[in-house]
C-alpha cells in the first residue's frame, strides 16, 4: 500500500464510469459518540464531553467540539485530556446505542442509493452517479441526506461532494462541524495545491512533522516530488 504522500500525486483524477463522471458523496457523523451522549443527556450540552475510560491507562474514544477547543482529542490517553481540560467529563462509551444510531444513519444513505461503503460507525462513501431518486445533483442529494440525518437522529453530519473518494473525503472536514463542502471537476488541482498537508487523510502530526523537514507543507509540494523520492522518505 501507497503511503498518502505518494498516493496523493494520482488522487485528483476524476474516477470514470462508462457514462461519465463519477458523483461521490463521503458522510462523516460530527463528533459522533460525544454527540450521541449529549444528544441523550441534555445537561452535558455545551459541555466538554470525551468518551472512554477516566482513569488509569484510560483512552478518549472521542471528543465533543467543547472538549476539542481546549486541545482534546480522540486516541489522546485520559491523563493527558484531563491536563489540556480539567473540567472534562467522561461517559463510559455504549456501543450497542452507537450501533443502533448507525444503522438508523445508514437506513438513511440506502434511501438515496444502493451503493454505500460504510468505513466505521460514523462515516461512509456514497456512490450517487445513478441518481436513482432522480434528483439530479450530487449536492442537493448531500443536503438532502443531512436533513434526514438530523430529522431522524437530531444529530449533525458534515459532507464532502466530488468526483473521487480521496476529494470527497478531504471535502467533508473542510466545513465541520455540520458543514458542506463541494469539489468539482477542475477545481481539484487547486484545491489540493492549496491543502495543508496536515489535512490530508493519513497525515498525523508526525508524518507532517516530517515532511515540513523535507520541505513539504502543501499539496502542491508533495506532487512537486518525484514518487521516487516519496516512497524512498514515506513507503
Amino acid at each position: 500500500m501507497e503511503s498518502p504522500a505518494a498516493s496523493t500525486v494520482a488522487s485528483i483524477e476524476p474516477d470514470r464510469t462508462a457514462t461519465g463522471i463519477r458523483k461521490i458523496i463521503h458522510v462523516d457523523m460530527d463528533a459522533f459518540f460525544a454527540s450521541v451522549e449529549q444528544r441523550d443527556d441534555p445537561s452535558l450540552r455545551g459541555l466538554p464531553v470525551a468518551v472512554g475510560g477516566s482513569s488509569g491507562r484510560g483512552v478518549v474514544a472521542a471528543a465533543s467540539y467543547e472538549a476539542r477547543k481546549f486541545g482534546v482529542r480522540s486516541a489522546m490517553p485520559s491523563t493527558r485530556a484531563v491536563q489540556l481540560c480539567p473540567n472534562l467529563i467522561f461517559r463510559r462509551p455504549r456501543f450497542d446505542v452507537y450501533r443502533a444510531v448507525s444503522q438508523q444513519i445508514r437506513a438513511v444513505f440506502l434511501h438515496f442509493t444502493p451503493h454505500v461503503e460504510p468505513l466505521s460507525l460514523d462515516e461512509a462513501y456514497l456512490d450517487v452517479t445513478d441518481d436513482v431518486r432522480g434528483i439530479g445533483s450530487a449536492t442537493r442529494i448531500a443536503e438532502l441526506i443531512r436533513q434526514r440525518i438530523r430529522a431522524e437522529t437530531g444529530l449533525t453530519a458534515s459532507a464532502g461532494v466530488s468526483y473521487n473518494k480521496f476529494l470527497a473525503k478531504i471535502a467533508s472536514d473542510q466545513n465541520k462541524p455540520d458543514g458542506l463542502c463541494v469539489i468539482r471537476p477542475g477545481e481539484g488541482t487547486a484545491f489540493v495545491a492549496a491543502l495543508p498537508v496536515r489535512r490530508f487523510h493519513g497525515i498525523g502530526p508526525r508524518g507532517a512533522e516530517k515532511m515540513a523537514k523535507l520541505g513539504i507543507e502543501t499539496g502542491a509540494d508533495i506532487r512537486a516530488k518525484d514518487l521516487a523520492f516519496l516512497r524512498a522518505n514515506f513507503g
